[in-house]
């Protein structure tokens, strides 16, 4: 099974239909939910940059962050905007989980005592639970009267993942624990917001998103950790220093704290992007 498995995987990353993407991760998911043990480390092949291509549909435009409208939500198409502005975090969290279990070799896949989980197997639930993120979002859109791809959009998400593409412990710090867990921040001022607007169905599937985007994080913070472990590094120090390296000025606050603890981080953790924000 292994290696059809890789393939698959490397193949719903090059795919550039969204909906065809999210059926071939699906698919995949299908296939190792409850065989993990399939997943073998050894057997996965090591790819390299230019054999991983990252699928991108035609559509959404693709501009500068400062550059896009602001709406607010008291109206359809400021609800629209937002919805879709979601999905397409969503869709390149897709390709992120994918990315992740197809481009960085060696990592523990649970055989031997000592590991503190599966590697590959948690980065392609993750996959998994974007796609069905993106289509419940995608979803809703229809409901509105729009589709995704019908507004502009950014893709911070997705440059920094080619930002830290060499090294899986950057990527650990900076993609799930820096740019996801802006998600846990934000969702419930969006779902308070929602819920003045009446919004009923948007807050529900922010609410699942919200939830299951914590996990995502605790994902991410767990492998940060054992990366630094590998490699003799203290993770609190190392995560502030690699936060000011990429990101300058850093996230600003307010952060979810009961969230982000849930997630792994750590009070000292919490005190320095206090002190950020």
């Amino acid at each position: 099974m292994t290696e059809n498995v890789w393939e698959q995987a490397r193949t719903a990353l090059a795919e550039r239909d969204p909906w065809t993407k999210c059926e071939q991760v699906q698919a995949l998911w299908s296939l190792v939910r409850h065989q993990p043990e399939g997943l073998k480390a050894d057997d996965k092949p090591s790819w390299s940059s230019e054999e991983l291509p990252c699928g991108q549909p035609d559509r959404p435009e693709l501009i500068p962050p400062n550059e896009l409208p602001r709406r607010g939500l008291g109206s359809v198409e400021g609800r629209v905007a937002l919805i879709h502005a979601i999905a397409h975090i969503e869709f390149n969290a897709i390709n992120l989980g994918l990315d992740a279990a197809c481009r960085f070799h060696g990592m523990p896949d649970g055989t031997h005592g000592t590991d503190p989980g599966h590697f590959y197997w948690d980065w392609l639930s993750v996959a998994a639970d974007e796609a069905r993120h993106f289509l419940m979002l995608s979803g809703r859109l229809s409901d509105l009267g729009a589709q995704y791809g019908d507004l502009p959009a950014h893709n911070g998400l997705w440059a920094m993942a080619v930002k830290t593409q060499h090294d899986v412990l950057v990527r650990m710090a900076l993609v799930p624990r820096v740019l996801e867990a802006r998600g846990l921040d934000v969702t419930p001022g969006m779902i308070d917001k929602l819920k003045q607007a009446e919004d009923h169905e948007t807050v529900r599937r922010l609410e699942i998103i919200l939830e299951e985007e914590e996990a995502h994080v605790t994902i991410g913070t767990r492998w940060f950790r054992y990366c630094c472990g590998l490699v003799g590094l203290e993770p609190d120090s190392t995560f502030d220093e690699l936060l000011h390296t990429y990101f300058q000025p850093p996230p600003k606050g307010p952060y979810n704290e009961p969230a982000r603890k849930r997630a792994g981080f750590s009070e000292t953790e919490l005190a320095r992007l206090r002190k950020n924000g």
